[in-house]
């Protein structure tokens, strides 16, 4: 499928018995707001030199998920990560936390959706997991399934959809 594509409400009408939907918590705040592709993960809580390790890493479209805990005391994400990002080939960034540098990531060419912003950057201890399954907003995320947002929302699926 070529990059962006596609749309979730088409996907989800088309492949309703294969995707998983996430609940509609998520606010978008990249520079492109479609983005599919290959998913990576992290956990961590309140910290992001794992989510910065992870981008400093060629990617060639796939898409970051980072499961933040859900805290809203500090940002896991900022505009530098960002641009690294945007740099490694990162098709995107889905962030169960918040980020800060709104208006800069705006400007960068790639997907990024959080629960919110938040000024405070993150502590930096290292401390979590990487290429686990996540469950948070009412679905899993798995290492090496599909993640698919756009407007409307995010979808995942085991498999590739064309």
């Amino acid at each position: 499928m070529p990059a962006n594509s596609y749309l979730t409400t088409d996907l989800c009408d088309q492949y309703s018995d294969q995707i998983s939907i996430a609940q509609p918590i998520f606010n978008n705040y990249g520079g492109l707001i479609r983005f599919h592709g290959p998913i990576l993960t992290v956990k961590v809580f309140e910290d992001n030199v794992l989510v910065k390790k992870t981008l400093e890493q060629k990617a060639q479209g796939s898409v970051l998920v980072v499961d933040g805990g859900g805290s809203y005391r500090c940002a896991l994400l900022g505009d530098m990560l960002a641009g690294m990002a945007k740099e490694n080939g990162w098709a995107g960034i889905l962030v169960n936390g918040c980020i800060r540098d709104s208006a800069e990531i705006a400007t960068i060419g790639v997907g990024v959706k959080a629960l919110n912003t938040h000024p405070l950057k993150s502590i930096k201890r290292g401390e979590g997991q990487t290429d686990i399954a996540l469950s948070f907003a009412g679905i899993d995320f798995i290492p090496g399934h599909y993640l698919y947002a756009d407007e409307d929302g995010v979808i995942v699926s085991s498999e590739e959809l064309e």
